[in-house]
This record gives structure tokens, sequence and C-alpha cells, in this order.
């Protein structure tokens, strides 16, 4: 299986960049793991937010197959723990799923097209919290959830 990190919006801003890249090396001893960015559309200034919302969703539903998980980040998902990461990543793994993709949606969050697909929806928090740095805790709470199904002493619960 690989594990797919996907952001709409630039790339990793220099202050998040290092601990991504830290974190991404990381988790790639145990998947194969990649990161992708999605460009905002041109004109996204003149857009109206759902018209904003429906670009990038078309955008990304040409990117995904449809045997792809799709994990979609929303401030309305469910919250997990750690360990329930680690049994939904275990969960996926045991299905042979060839992709898991974990979405970032962009600043006005995720088109309805984009959660109806997705198999799961994810909220980190409750607090709004800065793309960047949920790039950063993606990647650590993936990691994070590969040394739990190890049973590797980086979890401490």
């Amino acid at each position: 299986m690989k594990i797919h990190l996907w952001s709409v919006g630039k790339s990793n801003e220099p202050y998040v960049k290092e601990g991504i890249e830290m974190f991404t090396k990381r988790i790639s001893h145990y998947y194969a793991v990649e990161w992708k960015f999605f460009s905002l559309p041109r004109q996204k200034a003149s857009l109206q937010k759902e018209d904003l919302k429906l670009q990038e969703a078309n955008s990304l539903l040409q990117a995904i197959d449809k045997t792809d998980i799709l994990v979609a980040l929303d401030e309305k998902g469910k919250q997990w723990t750690s360990e329930e990461l680690a049994d939904f990543i275990q969960h996926s793994a045991n299905q042979s799923a060839r992709n898991l993709i974990f979405l970032i949606g962009g600043a006005y969050g995720l088109d309805q097209k984009i959660l109806q697909r997705a198999n799961a929806t994810w909220s980190l928090s409750k607090l709004v919290l800065p793309h960047q740095l949920v790039r950063l805790i993606l990647a650590e709470q993936i990691y994070r959830a590969c040394t739990i199904l190890r049973n590797e002493k980086y979890h401490h619960s």
C-alpha cells in the first residue's frame, strides 16, 4: 500500500518544511509515501467560494482512482485518537488497498463532491489550523500510527 498526502495550495513554507520532510522520511520506513500539491485555479480571486471549491474538487476527482481509499480532512469530520488512525491504516492495508490518500482541502475546505467520495472524513481538531501546520500534524500522526502498529517506543499512551 502507498500512502499519499495531498494538499490544495502552495508547497511547504520553510518554517514547516524540515519537519514535514523528517516525518515523511520516517513514514517511508513503513510504507511508500508521497506528497502531491494541487494548485489553485488561476482566476481564484474572481471566483465565489463555492465555485472555487467545485473547481478544486473537479481537479482532485480526476486524480482519484475508484479503488483508492480517500480520507478527507474536514472540520466536520470524526476526530480519531492516534490508535484509531493506526487501526484505520491497518484496516486499509488488510483490504489490499493500493493507495490510501489523505486530502487537505483549500482555504474554504472541501466541496461536497469530495466529501461524498471520501471513505472517511477526519477532523484533526476543533480548532482552525493553518494548512501548513495541518500538513506537519498529518505527517507526524501518520508516523505515530505506524509506530503504534509496530509497537515501537515513539508513542506513549
